[in-house]
């Protein structure tokens, strides 16, 4: 038979600076994601371009 407890949790306590510099962090680490995701759809959007103007269809 299986323990099992449920955690209810019902307030965070985290320092106001810390929460600005996390905040932050996550601002500046989603730069280069956006300049991956939009090299990777560029890509996408080339291959479907290329194959769907072509003159056969």
């Amino acid at each position: 038979m299986e323990n099992r407890a449920e955690v209810k949790i019902t307030g965070v306590d985290i320092p106001f600076w810390d929460l600005v510099v996390l905040i932050v962090k996550i601002a500046l680490a989603s730069v280069p994601a956006i300049f991956i995701l939009w090299f990777v759809f560029a890509m996408i959007g080339m291959l479907f371009g290329g194959i769907f103007m072509h003159p056969m269809f």
